[in-house]
């Protein structure tokens, strides 16, 4: 598939090697795969970059990514990308977190199967 066919998923996310990890799986299952480190500069990121995914992290310092994800809900570019919460908490905090800031879901960080079926399921809406 030409590069510029492939579906654009913005991964933001502090932890440097789960970054880089979740890039290179990413790329091998065909997308197109951008990267932030931070929630600051992320609506820029996403403005510029117009992914058809944003996998977003909680546990960020500065701006944790649940309440980047309510800003995120206000904001133009953002109101058609789907916004999923990708964290390592438990599952218990990632419904009541995706039910109070009205992401399309969230996908438990280390579940390789679970991050392919997911992502397959949000960029093919």
């Amino acid at each position: 598939m030409a590069d510029d066919q492939k579906k654009k998923i913005l991964v933001i996310d502090d932890d440097e090697q789960l970054l880089m990890a979740t890039k290179d799986l990413l790329e091998n299952w065909g997308y197109k795969v951008f990267t932030h480190k931070r929630g600051f500069g992320s609506t820029a990121a996403i403005d510029l970059i117009k992914p058809d995914l944003v996998l977003l992290d909680m546990n960020m310092p500065g701006l944790p990514g649940d309440r980047l994800a309510g800003l995120l809900g206000n904001f133009e570019a953002t109101k058609n990308v789907p916004i999923v919460f990708y964290s390592s908490n438990d599952e218990d905090t990632l419904r009541k977190a995706v039910s109070e800031y009205k992401v399309k879901g969230y996908i438990p960080k280390g579940d390789i199967y679970e991050l392919q079926r997911k992502v397959r399921q949000y960029v093919n809406r």
